[in-house]
């Protein structure tokens, strides 16, 4: 496994990311005992970096991954989420963040985050997050509890716009960087780069569309970014090889990305991406690819109307 530093955090973590959403069934039934299995295999495989949420399963993935993490929570950096508790359900107030905090270190079994991120923010003020949810995470950093902080979103305009007005030390972007997608360089990767910010990217299957199996039935995307998804596989089947191994590929070799979350709660999932992370990437083929399949750049909107990218 490789190892990279989180931006200016002095953080070293593994190139390849733990995304724990599934752990709370996000994608479809898990099997709790399979999930903690999933969990120490991708450790003892070399994955150091887990990301959660209390979004995700309504706090079921925060608990699950606690309980796989009993006795090895020194071998992880550990990351989780405050501010979305719900598909409609935000809070971004000093006293739920500091609240909320500390819930999930009680389900997460720890007395430490390493990061600590304000969750979709795009579904609030640009205001609130600036003057409110930062400056009170910054505190709580203060506080010991958590080491770096930072926000997490699809807008990436916004997410910019908020690195630059309010000290973060960390940035999650998903689903604007994968075989479908590329405008997170264009948007947000050099401004990044510049102000030397951690950079997370996220969902390098673009939410299962780059998966044999589909997209889940509540996946946003326009019709013709899952059409497209669909012809890759299809393309890459053809081809003898899996579109997810080669879409994970594509996302690691990025530049300057610390970490790519990728979605697992098997013991098989992890070794298939351990796997396509470890081999080298066919470069050639994905060039071919990408010649046949170039990006989309199509989004969709979430949040308010005025943290749209479109409209700033």
């Amino acid at each position: 496994m490789e190892y990279t530093t989180l931006g200016r955090t002095g953080l070293r973590v593994s190139k390849l990311g733990f995304g724990a959403s599934p752990l709370g069934n996000e994608f479809g039934e898990t099997d709790p005992a399979e999930g903690e299995r999933a969990v120490h295999c991708a450790i003892d495989l070399g994955i150091n970096y887990f990301d959660v949420a209390p979004y995700y399963g309504r706090t079921l993935a925060e608990k699950r991954l606690g309980a796989a993490l009993a006795g090895r929570r020194d071998k992880v950096v550990l990351a989780t989420k405050c501010g979305r508790y719900d598909v409609n359900g935000f809070d971004f107030s000093a006293a739920r963040i500091r609240s909320s905090i500390d819930e999930s270190l009680q389900r997460l079994r720890t007395d430490y985050l390493d990061v600590f991120l304000a969750h979709d923010i795009e579904f609030v003020s640009e205001t609130q997050i600036v003057e409110e949810a930062i400056p009170t995470m910054r505190g709580l950093q203060l506080e010991g509890k958590a080491r770096f902080i930072g926000i997490t979103g699809l807008q990436l305009k916004m997410l910019r716009r908020v690195a630059e007005a309010a000290p973060v030390d960390v940035v999650l972007s998903y689903c604007r960087y994968n075989l479908l997608i590329t405008d997170m360089d264009e948007l947000l990767t050099p401004f990044v780069q510049r102000q030397g910010l951690g950079l997370i990217n996220a969902s390098p299957l673009h939410m299962g569309i780059l998966t044999a199996s589909g997209p889940p039935p509540w996946h946003p995307a326009p019709a013709e970014v899952k059409e497209a998804g669909r012809r890759i596989v299809q393309w890459c089947e053809q081809r003898g090889v899996q579109a997810s191994d080669l879409a994970l590929q594509f996302c690691l070799d990025h530049p300057y990305v610390a970490t790519t979350l990728a979605g697992m709660s098997t013991v098989e999932q992890v070794r298939q991406n351990v796997a396509a992370a470890n081999r080298n990437a066919d470069l050639a083929l994905i060039d071919e690819l990408r010649n046949f399949f170039p990006p989309i750049n199509r989004s969709w909107p979430t949040g308010l109307p005025e943290n749209q990218d479109h409209a700033s």
